[in-house]
């Protein structure tokens, strides 16, 4: 890992990076020239964006010399001389009055407008930023959480603990050099609690015992009295073996770290599991360079979550750290579609044989040097002791936001040298995503935004389309509907989405298409007004695959599809996404159909369609407001065609 995410920007991200530096959002033109800068008496270059600072922090549009004087801390006959300059230079104006004091005011009232503003809130520990540059969102990714944005323009950032712990940065210094490169100053404050947050992330490690027991060690006797001793049962620390060490229940090793996790302490993983049975793997691939990245951290860290859009190829990824430890391995899958892609993928990429990779699920059951198996059979007590006994030298957890469920969790204790999840949105709406990173490894990836700008995946156009009722007789039976799933159900059929639907359709004749919903009757309505198949969890798993396979042959151009399509499904050529019905969903469901688009090259449109005056409208926002905060940029428009600015 490098000390910066910035290490490895591509010349566009450079360019970005420019722009955040002077306030300038890149909208818009400006002579190629540089502006002008002053040198006051102590050396220091003062210019046009310090001006545009110095008015931002006294909240007006204009100011005094005297003004700018105490803004910049310089004396008032510096400030004359910048204003005499600036105003040589044609970047500020001086009020046109007949007496003292002189105002001056910015020539450019566009960039002072438009331009990037970031105010913290220390006490709250807060960000707010308005009209941020997508490089700056791409920093503050790496270390805020996005919480909402205001008139799409304005968004607000919170910095939580789990930020902090899992920042992808090797040092403090480097995640601080980050965070006053976004604030353009320094907060001591926020500083003293992301140092005090960077410790806490270090205070315990579970390590291997010369003797071969498992052995959980803190940096003090009183965090190992007052902390683990008191967080932790008998049947987790067996035994005291000093004022700092307790031996530590191998099997209880999961639920160790989800406690000390809650208290507030992280745990790092260093104990030395089984290698796993040797398998010479070469890859038939080349890595992109941000793949091969990937795979070098997870080699320093031996767990980790990669995370990044659909389409950026974490799967691939993932064969590369298969073929860097050349191990037996276990992949975990939530489906038997995925694991049949797996199957081809392996193959496909790797020197494996046929032989040597199998799949245990309730179609096939092969325990094999390779294993490819669904989370709900490996977690089965009938069939869980066959996983328990194979020494794993890699697990790798597909779609991996589904391991803090009870169904899945269970997988997660199964015991591996290296343990790698894959996710494009490790995001739970029950907010126990923090638990992806306990049970699994620290978050390993690109933010969206590089990708996008670098070419390596195309970035979906999004529009939400606000369509009204067919007929007020529909409107009214919503109305008297009760609440809760018979309006829900009533706005998701509505029969005008049928039309906008097949005009959309229409718009697009040669794109191939794939239209979600979430009821399997309009399921049914929509693929006759197609004349599309429609994919469902009753559809039998061989025509299923079928229908797949066609799709990606260009047999078919258009699927209707339901929630079997979320997740999981590789359609790697689809071009047009419109989402009918099925907006009550997580964030992550919003995420994962407009990812069917995301692929390295062409364009994609996603339409998600949501009916005026219902929750439908408030559910559409949240999931693309995910959306939006990954850098993808989300429309609005009502179908009779007004048009609003959008998520930009």
């Amino acid at each position: 890992m490098t000390d910066s995410p910035d290490a490895d920007r591509e010349p566009a991200d450079d360019a970005a990076a420019d722009d955040t530096d002077t306030g300038n959002t890149g909208d818009t033109a400006r002579d190629d020239t540089e502006d002008t800068t002053i040198e006051t008496d102590d050396g220091d270059p003062v210019g046009i964006e310090d001006f545009y600072d110095a008015l931002e922090d006294l909240g007006r549009p204009l100011t005094t010399a005297s003004g700018l004087a105490r803004a910049l801390s310089i004396t008032q006959e510096e400030a004359s001389r910048v204003l005499g300059t600036l105003a040589e230079e044609g970047s500020v104006e001086r009020a046109a009055v007949d007496r003292d004091p002189v105002v001056w005011y910015p020539t450019d009232w566009t960039r002072a407008v438009d331009r990037e503003r970031v105010v913290l809130f220390p006490d709250r520990r807060e960000i707010v930023v308005d009209r941020p540059t997508q490089f700056t969102r791409a920093r503050l990714s790496t270390f805020a959480h996005l919480v909402t944005t205001t008139g799409f323009e304005s968004y607000l950032y919170e910095l939580r603990r789990e930020d902090v712990w899992h920042a992808p940065y090797d040092t403090l210094e480097a995640l601080l050099d980050t965070v006053r490169s976004v604030l353009r100053k320094r907060s001591e404050p926020l500083e003293e609690w992301i140092t005090t947050q960077w410790t806490r992330a270090n205070q315990f490690v579970l390590r291997t015992h010369p003797e071969g027991y498992t052995v959980l060690e803190a940096k003090s006797a009183d965090l190992m009295g007052n902390v683990a001793r008191q967080k932790l049962t008998e049947g987790q620390l067996r035994a005291t073996l000093s004022d700092t060490e307790s031996w530590a229940a191998e099997e209880a090793t999961a639920g160790i770290k989800r406690s000390l996790y809650e208290a507030g302490y992280p745990v790092r993983d260093e104990r030395d599991l089984e290698e796993g049975e040797p398998l010479a793997i070469a890859l038939d691939v080349s890595l992109r360079e941000y793949q091969a990245h990937w795979v070098r951290e997870f080699a320093e860290k031996k767990a980790g979550v990669f995370v990044g859009p659909p389409g950026s190829g974490k799967t691939i990824a993932a064969l590369g750290v298969l073929a860097d430890i050349e191990g037996e391995s276990l992949m975990l899958v939530p489906s038997r579609e995925l694991a049949a892609q797996w199957h081809e993928q392996i193959l496909t990429h790797t020197s494996l044989s046929p032989e040597q990779v199998g799949e245990y699920h309730g179609g096939e059951k092969e325990v094999r040097p390779v294993t490819i198996a669904t989370y709900q059979t490996a977690g089965m007590d009938r069939h869980r002791q066959l996983f328990d006994q194979r020494r794993w030298g890699l697990i790798v957890y597909d779609e991996c936001q589904h391991i803090p469920s009870s169904i899945y969790r269970r997988s997660a204790d199964l015991q591996a040298r290296h343990r790698l999840g894959l996710s494009a949105t490790p995001i739970r709406e029950d907010e126990m995503e923090e638990e992806i990173y306990t049970l699994i490894g620290p978050p390993i990836g690109a933010d969206w935004e590089s990708l996008f700008e670098a070419g390596f995946v195309a970035e979906p156009e999004v529009e939400i389309r606000y369509v009204p009722w067919d007929s007020p007789t529909a409107r009214n039976e919503h109305a008297s509907a009760a609440a809760g799933h018979e309006k829900r159900k009533l706005a998701a059929m509505n029969p005008a989405k049928l039309d906008d639907v097949r005009g959309l359709r229409t718009g697009h004749p040669d794109a191939k298409a794939l239209v979600f919903c979430e009821y399997i009757d309009h399921g049914e309505a929509l693929a006759e007004a197609l004349d599309a198949p429609f994919v469902s969890g009753g559809t039998a798993h061989h025509r299923r695959r079928a229908l797949f396979e066609e799709f990606r042959d260009g047999k078919r151009n258009t699927l209707v599809i339901s929630r079997v399509g979320d997740e999981g499904i590789d359609l790697p050529n689809a071009e047009l996404a419109i989402v009918a019905s099925g907006l009550g969903g997580s964030r992550r469901q919003g995420t994962q159909r407009a990812g069917r688009t995301m692929r390295p090259a062409g364009t994609a449109t996603m339409y998600v369609l949501a009916t005026r005056g219902t929750t439908e409208e408030e559910f559409a926002q949240r999931q693309m407001h995910h959306l939006s905060a990954k850098g993808v940029r989300v429309r609005e428009r009502n179908v009779e065609g007004e048009r609003s600015t959008g998520f930009e």
